[in-house]
């Protein structure tokens, strides 16, 4: 394996949905690490992928995230079953994954990107899901199936690589 790196990385934002937020474990802190890895990506010009599960039942992307990127709406839970996203992640890019939940949509969505052949890192603490043990199955699966799990500190310093990068100052004030 190697660092990520951000000229070839994607950043992939899973179902932050507004109905669906108050019933994720942590969420405010899950909320708040995707942010963070959603200002790194623009800082870095890394691209962004954004999806919606069923939003006229699971409700818009949460303001927070909003306009990150647009937003690729899908009934199937594997992002990857929806021809916009595949057309979105096309190429040869590290797939960074945070999101909602861990054990459904970001589960189904990696193992067929590792299906692809694809690289697929998790950020562990970007990913969450109703109850804290399916989050922990479900990261567990990933890992054993060929995922990485990372941080959201992780991503954002493999990002940077360097104390003298540019945007080192405006970065590491996300994670402060």
């Amino acid at each position: 394996m190697h660092l990520m790196n951000a000229r070839r990385a994607r950043l992939v934002v899973i179902d932050f949905q507004a109905r669906l937020m108050p019933a994720i474990h942590d969420g405010p802190r899950l909320l708040a690490n995707a942010v963070r890895l959603v200002e790194a990506a623009r800082l870095l010009d890394v691209p962004i992928v954004m999806t919606e599960q069923n939003p006229a039942g699971l409700g818009a992307t949460v303001p927070e995230l909003a306009g990150a990127a647009p937003a690729i709406a899908k009934m199937s839970f594997d992002s990857c079953a929806a021809p916009a996203f595949l057309d979105a992640i096309a190429g040869d890019d590290d797939l960074i994954l945070c999101g909602c939940e861990a054990h459904v949509c970001v589960g189904q969505t990696a193992l067929s990107l590792l299906e692809y052949k694809r690289r697929v890192l998790v950020v562990q603490d970007a990913v969450g899901s109703r109850a804290p043990e399916s989050k922990e199955v479900g990261l567990r699966r990933l890992e054993r199936n060929g995922a990485e799990i990372v941080t959201t500190e992780m991503v954002v310093f493999e990002w940077l690589r360097t104390a003298e990068h540019p945007q080192f100052r405006a970065a590491a004030r996300l994670i402060r």
